[in-house]
């Protein structure tokens, strides 16, 4: 990250981080704000990461869904989009695609940057280690030509998923709607504890009475809302009111 703030900071010709603080800060160019969070936020993400939690995803969850409305799962820290349409994937395998499947995935992300590649669904093929074959067969296009070396999303499970900017620090936007699933996996290790109890009480509000919360394996949330009730390691339900 410091490497990447010194090279913009030299784009600018700029002589130090104070002036460039001082750009930022003091409005006169407002895209350059946007330009800090792109270039701050940390986008380590991959295909089917942490299986177990899309094996869950795949069983237990889908098999106990909620019939007559449209199933709905957020990656509320998609970075690039892989999470999403890994989730997009189990999903076509387990619901369908016809019409009358109805289910979304909606992905989003602080960063605009990483939010154009997830819209486009085009990576290098050295970024689908971990999808499972017979998904990378029936929902991926292998590129030729120019495309070599490169993977496409195919479009029916593009079409299922939409990426959106949200900061979770900041009130949610009102019509993101409620999700039955929700995964927030890896991004809560980077704040402390008063700011993620605040993006928890926020994420919870975009979740469905008995909705499932994913996070890292790494994250607990255990005493951060009372109405959550443990699954699994790294794993919640939201308890009703």
């Amino acid at each position: 990250m410091f490497g990447r703030l010194r090279t913009r900071v030299r784009q600018l010709g700029l002589g130090s981080f104070e002036a460039y603080l001082e750009l930022v800060t003091s409005g006169r160019q407002p895209d350059e704000r946007q330009m800090v969070v792109d270039l701050l936020t940390t986008n380590e993400t991959y295909f089917f990461r942490e299986p177990r939690h899309f094996d869950l995803l795949a069983g237990e969850i889908l098999s106990g869904r909620p019939r007559g409305r449209a199933f709905r799962v957020w990656s509320a820290a998609s970075s690039s989009g892989e999470e999403a349409y890994s989730m997009a994937m189990v999903l076509a395998d387990k619901i369908g695609l016809g019409v009358q499947q109805a289910w979304e995935v909606v992905g989003s992300d602080i960063s605009k940057r990483v939010l154009e590649r997830a819209r486009g669904g085009h990576y290098p093929m050295q970024r689908i280690e971990g999808i499972p074959r017979a998904y990378l067969q029936e929902y991926c296009l292998k590129g030729t030509g120019p495309q070599e070396g490169t993977m496409l999303i195919d479009a029916p499970i593009r079409g299922r998923v939409s990426f959106r900017q949200v900061n979770l620090n900041e009130t949610l936007p009102p019509d993101l709607g409620l999700f039955d699933v929700i995964f927030l996996r890896n991004m809560l290790i980077y704040f402390q504890n008063d700011t993620k109890t605040e993006i928890v009480r926020r994420v919870l509000g975009a979740l469905q009475p008995n909705g499932w919360l994913v996070v890292g394996h790494s994250e607990s949330l255990k005493g951060f809302h009372p109405r959550l009730m443990q699954h699994s390691p790294s794993v919640y339900r939201l308890l009703p009111r």
